[in-house]
């Protein structure tokens, strides 16, 4: 399927001697041509809170962008999602630059979040091990102790546009061969870049104008790396307190091992296996690392000694839930069981009890949403092996109305998926040892390059415009303004049970924005340029547009992907 190619830019201006600036509360400013935005607008919010940024006609961009065009301002500060985002990218930089100045020898790579940071690891460029180097705590305490040294120094992040042949060779004169790979796939004739003293490097996105503002952070010894904390989103004087999840670690590291088997780290890596038609074998064996995980799963929760009645599925939206739970029955068949599958969307209250988030919209994430009266009646009854009528919701109705007649067979499990599937107030009369829990969520993904990460957030939704577009019929400005009260719920919600599950099973499969790129395009270039939440659309397509296309047919009938784009052999 051929998509349309990236919304064109909207043309400058003729040139002139000055622009028209419209600022918050309508104030409006005749600006010199050429100037910095950023000479323009306050260095603090009304809250004291430092602007890092604008959204200059709804696009974010950096303080010094240059006034070209009469445009709508609007300011960027570091309580906001694209303020935190600013702040990290440039902590980033920062450890960069700290390691490099004390290691030179050692290249630092961002592989992926874990405790609302983000884990890293080091590797010794003369040594030329594909392992990262085991770092000790002296280690990172003289790179944290130099970070604030830098700090102090207010070292600037200086931006500037260059040819993509010039960056080029900037590139490889920091021995950046990642980013080398990665400029084959810019359309662009020119990309920014960003110095830290030095150091020459690329992002994707803006940085704050220098270290001074990066006050608040910490790093860790983790595993054969580091975490590096920055402030949470939409609380910039505060660190939260670092705590360890070690099965989420696992998995991260299991996905580490997953990449080295697949032989792809970065978007550029499978680029290259499209350009080399090597990518149906590069699917296959991905696939196949979904289904082996999948039996493994199967064959503990067979083998448990505990003997679980209840396979509890929970995961945040977008996950893949409803197909991982058909095809993790199919693996329970195949060991002799044959589950009863239950989805916790069809015991939804009416539309008129569900309760409503602080905005006034319908707030679908709340525990609340759910009649979990109804559900624990039929459980019990469903465990006595006594037949049952389930409810099914309507969405189009807004209300249950009578589903199917179910009876579970003696000593056959029963699996509850939905998003409050591992809260304990789902069913605390039944004991845990009578549950197997199992928390999903795409957890990782390709990064563009080693130091500019993808969101797992970012992946699920990309998943969630696609399927909201093509079964839900919502637009792009519908699925995008909806994602923050979204992730709100699931922080709330989801997210602090997943300590509670046996297993956790990473649904992210590193080829997917190929394919799902494709339709997620179409929706996004139709979110209207003057709209707010189009700055949040030109970023996704920003960073989907560095991927290939390859053909959606390559896609397995029983993949995960298949319940986001159609085809599925599954009936849904």
């Amino acid at each position: 399927m051929q998509t349309q190619s990236p919304a064109a830019k909207p043309k400058a201006a003729e040139p002139r001697a000055t622009y028209k600036i419209t600022l918050p509360g309508g104030v409006e400013k005749e600006i010199r041509a050429g100037a910095p935005i950023g000479e323009y607008i306050p260095k603090e919010s009304a809250a004291g809170i430092p602007i890092v940024a604008v959204r200059f006609n709804n696009k974010v961009a950096s303080l010094q962008r240059p006034v070209d065009r009469d445009a709508v301002v609007d300011y960027v500060d570091l309580s906001s999602r694209d303020g935190a985002l600013i702040y990290r990218r440039s902590l980033t930089f920062l450890l960069i630059r700290a390691v490099r100045d004390l290691f030179p020898d050692l290249k630092v790579y961002i592989n992926h979040s874990l405790n609302r940071g983000y884990y890293g690891e080091v590797y010794n460029e003369i040594t030329g091990q594909n392992k990262p180097m085991l770092l000790a705590p002296t280690d990172v305490e003289r790179i944290k102790a130099h970070m604030k040294k830098l700090v102090d120094a207010d070292v600037p992040f200086e931006r500037r546009e260059v040819p993509i042949e010039e960056a080029v060779e900037l590139f490889k004169a920091q021995g950046l061969n990642d980013k080398v790979a990665l400029m084959k796939y810019r359309n662009d004739k020119t990309i920014a870049v960003y110095t830290c003293g030095p150091i020459v490097n690329h992002f994707f996105g803006q940085l704050l104008p220098s270290t001074g503002l990066l006050k608040l952070f910490d790093l860790h010894l983790c595993g054969p790396g580091f975490v590096l904390i920055p402030p949470p989103h939409g609380t910039p004087n505060q660190l939260p307190p670092y705590i360890h999840h070690e099965k989420i670690f696992q998995v991260f590291q299991e996905y580490e091992h997953w990449s080295q088997i697949l032989g792809v780290r970065t978007v550029a890596d499978v680029n290259q296996l499209v350009d080399t038609k090597k990518i149906n074998e590069y699917v296959l064996v991905a696939e196949a690392l979904h289904e082996k995980k999948l039996a493994r799963i199967a064959d503990m929760i067979t083998e448990h000694p505990r003997h679980p009645r209840i396979i509890l599925l929970s995961g945040p939206s977008s996950s893949g839930k409803t197909t991982t739970v058909k095809r993790l029955s199919v693996q329970l068949r195949v060991n002799g069981m044959r589950p009863l599958v239950i989805g916790l969307d069809d015991f939804f209250v009416e539309r008129e009890r569900t309760p409503k988030d602080e905005t006034g919209e319908y707030d679908f994430e709340s525990f609340q949403a759910i009649d979990v009266a109804l559900l624990q009646d039929c459980v019990r009854k469903i465990l006595r092996n006594g037949e049952v009528r389930l409810p099914h919701f309507d969405f189009i109705q807004g209300k249950p109305v009578p589903g199917e007649l179910v009876q579970l067979q003696p000593g056959q499990p029963l699996i509850l998926e939905g998003i409050h599937a591992l809260n304990p107030d789902l069913l605390p009369e039944i004991p845990d040892g009578l549950k197997f829990k199992i928390f999903i969520s795409p957890l990782t993904h390709l990064n563009i390059d080693d130091h500019n990460r993808i969101g797992s957030g970012d992946t699920r939704l990309i998943r969630r415009l696609v399927r909201d577009s093509r079964y839900r019929g919502y637009d792009g400005v519908a699925t995008l303004s909806r994602w923050p009260s979204v992730r709100r719920g699931e922080e709330k919600n989801i997210l602090p049970y997943q300590d509670n599950a046996d297993i956790i099973f990473n649904s992210s499969l590193p080829y997917e924005v190929l394919i799902l790129k494709q339709h997620a395009m179409q929706v996004l270039q139709n979110v209207p340029r003057e709209h707010p939440i189009y700055s949040e659309a030109a970023r996704l397509i920003k960073f989907m547009s560095y991927y290939r296309n390859i053909n959606p047919d390559i896609v397995p009938r029983h993949s995960l992907l298949r319940e986001f784009i159609g085809g599925s052999s599954f009936k849904y």
